[in-house]
């Protein structure tokens, strides 16, 4: 972790200034634009938002980051600056915090996504609150400071410092597309398909009620920060400027009210260059299929699941890559057809994957469509139950329970997405058409123009065109 990065609390000195602004190419588009990206504490929400900075960089605009604590470094690796944002040591922004938890209420991923209202999804809430709170003072001393031009909001829930602030800001919707309620579209977490739409309003109805008391909590933090309260069940409203959703076409809802386009951009996907991946060199089934693995930063704390698969993979006729996170000391017996490591630069190894098998993530689940992958999408909370089942209603992959299933359920279902020709030819034409919009360029370009408008409006000093 970079322990350098500039700090800022109310008990803490004022860091130094922010950085002079560097020259950018001659003609470039995004000439002299500071735009501080502020993902939440997850690896999906700060590497989405990479894959945007790197577009915005490309344009001549110096993009910067505020980075919760335990990921200090985390943007620095690809050559941005970070502004680490000193909540005062709330437990929710503590390195290692989210780990935790994910840990301590594994025994809920076992619950329908019904039955986790009250057991996970209320408490994360809760959790996601608190940081906001925390961050408020901090948040408005630093955007004072920093004078951006643009501020991107890849989260969940307002910071009230943002809304305040006067800067035009982004809201980037990295989940699934579930997260902007419509009549037309599944509850949000519900992972309830088109097909079981009698079951939709109990859904929404059991997660308003068990949200309730934290919402108006809530609510009562953004009046005392002279902000309207939000409709039950809402944390983050749209913003007035621009938003971003990641949601692919060949994969996204049909709304009975559409969006405006004019605030509303799809991407179809936000991938980020990374390093390239060598292969390493397998014993066994050298020139089988490949087999990607990876269930993401927090999921990788199921080793015991994850222990159970690798039995599996031992007697399949494919080589497997699996991400296992900080956990690597756990695995002392791997298969000689199987490498496991802490971390894959993930869109590298997807591109030459035939299969990835994911918990839903919408980062993960976007990737895989962007390379024309198939993915087995075995879900344990969040968007990821949407997401796995909207993997199966497109013909895009397959989803499979994350614990009730037998050794010869993942071993078939594995067999079948890697041989099925149709379901190939399926994905490599949408991952033509996403690979063509270019969405960390277009988010990169939104941006710019919510930038520009506030220095057509006089309330910067933006030089670009």
């Amino acid at each position: 972790m970079d322990e350098t990065a500039p700090r800022l609390g109310a008990d803490l000195p004022a860091p130094a200034p922010a950085p002079a602004r560097a020259p950018a190419p001659p003609g470039s588009q995004g000439r002299g634009a500071r735009i501080a990206l502020f993902p939440e504490a997850s690896f999906g929400s700060a590497l989405n938002c990479v894959g945007i900075a790197q577009a915005l960089r490309a344009r001549g605009a110096e993009p910067v980051f505020i980075c919760h604590d335990g990921f200090n470094g985390v943007f620095a690796d690809y050559g941005f600056t970070e502004y680490a944002l000193d909540t005062g040591g709330t437990p929710a922004d503590r390195d290692g915090y989210w780990a935790t938890f994910i840990a301590r209420h594994q025994p809920h991923f076992r619950l329908s996504p019904l039955d986790q209202i009250e057991t996970y999804v209320a408490p994360a809430w809760d959790a996601i609150i608190d940081t906001a709170e925390a961050a408020e003072r901090p948040l408005e001393q630093l955007l004072d400071r920093l004078r951006p031009d643009a501020v991107v909001l890849d989260n969940v829930v307002m910071f009230p410092a943002i809304a305040r602030s006067g800067i035009p800001w982004v809201r980037v919707v990295s989940c699934a597309d579930t997260e902007l309620p419509d009549a037309d579209v599944p509850p949000y977490m519900s992972g309830l398909g088109h097909g079981e739409r009698h079951l939709w309003s109990a859904f929404a109805a059991r997660y308003t009620e068990a949200l309730a008391p934290l919402h108006r909590r809530y609510n009562r933090f953004r009046e005392s920060c002279g902000l309207a309260p939000l409709a039950a069940g809402q944390f983050l409203e749209a913003s007035p400027a621009l938003n971003l959703l990641l949601s692919p076409t060949s994969v996204r809802h049909r709304r009975r009210q559409p969006l405006d386009p004019e605030r509303f951009c799809y991407l179809d996907g936000c991938v980020r260059a990374e390093s390239p991946f060598v292969c390493p060199p397998f014993p066994r089934h050298a020139d089988r299929p490949l087999v990607f693995v990876s269930f993401g930063s927090l999921g990788a704390v199921d080793v015991d699941l994850i222990s159970r698969m690798l039995a599996v993979f031992a007697r399949l006729p494919c080589r497997f890559l699996v991400n296992v996170g900080a956990y690597l000391d756990r695995y002392d017996q791997v298969p000689d057809n199987v490498a496991i490591n802490g971390w894959f630069p993930q869109p590298s190894v997807v591109a030459e994957a035939d299969l990835f098998i994911h918990h839903g993530g919408n980062n993960s689940f976007c990737e895989a469509l962007y390379f024309g992958v198939p993915s087995l999408v075995m879900p344990f909370c969040w968007d990821g139950h949407d997401n796995a089942v909207r993997a199966e209603e497109t013909g895009t992959g397959a989803r499979l329970p994350r614990y009730d299933w037998r050794e010869e359920d993942l071993a078939a279902a594995i067999g079948r997405l890697i041989a099925d020709e149709a379901l190939k030819a399926r994905l490599t034409v949408a991952a033509r058409h996403m690979q063509a919009a270019d969405g960390a360029g277009v988010a990169a370009e939104r941006i710019l123009q919510a930038a520009r408008s506030r220095a057509t409006a006089g309330g910067q000093r933006f030089a670009g065109p």
